[in-house]
């Protein structure tokens, strides 16, 4: 029986994670893959592949990107650049259609490449949007979620577009996420 178990669990591999393929255009241009930590942060998880599947974070501009820091982006609410009505100053703060989410924290360091959910002060009101760290942020530690970390094509993330002032805000023609496709 132990054989039998054993041949079993062989033939069928490891359990499929999660992830994101993202296709960026702008002055960065290809694709980044983040593998999402269903085990750390399931909730957040959860709800980034939501929207990912429903296509809202198709068009989505990265609005927030400080240089030796991070990029981010996941503004559904405000940042799709093929929106109507479209306008730069209001994106960052919204959100989506969904709750927010408790905050899960864990042990994860925010090292170069990481994922981290944003959020207001409030701990528990992270809800769409999302950074890439360029470098580490230790001082993010248990502060922030983490949620997965780029696996490929941290050369795209590189590239981003930086923004200007201490807040990071991107004038003129941001760079976006043309395309987000769940992976499994």
């Amino acid at each position: 029986m132990r054989k039998l178990a054993l041949a079993f669990s062989l033939l069928a591999g490891p359990a499929l994670a999660t992830g994101l393929e993202i296709d960026v255009a702008g002055e960065a241009n290809g694709t980044i893959v983040i593998d999402l930590f269903d085990d750390v942060a399931p909730q957040h998880v959860a709800q980034i592949t939501a929207l990912a599947k429903d296509g809202q974070y198709d068009g989505v501009v990265f609005h927030r990107v400080i240089d030796g820091f991070m990029a981010q982006t996941g503004d559904v609410q405000f940042g799709d650049v093929t929106a109507d009505g479209f306008n730069m100053r209001n994106v960052g703060r919204g959100g989506s259609d969904r709750p927010d989410i408790p905050a899960e924290f864990s042990d994860r360091a925010f090292e170069r490449g990481v994922v981290g959910m944003a959020r207001s002060q409030n701990p528990d009101s992270a809800n769409s949007q999302f950074f890439i760290m360029f470098e580490p942020g230790y001082f993010l530690n248990g502060q922030y979620t983490v949620v997965g970390q780029v696996t490929s094509g941290m050369d795209v993330v590189d590239q981003i577009k930086r923004g200007k002032g201490q807040n990071g805000a991107v004038l003129g023609e941001p760079d976006r996420m043309n395309a987000v496709r769940v992976t499994q």
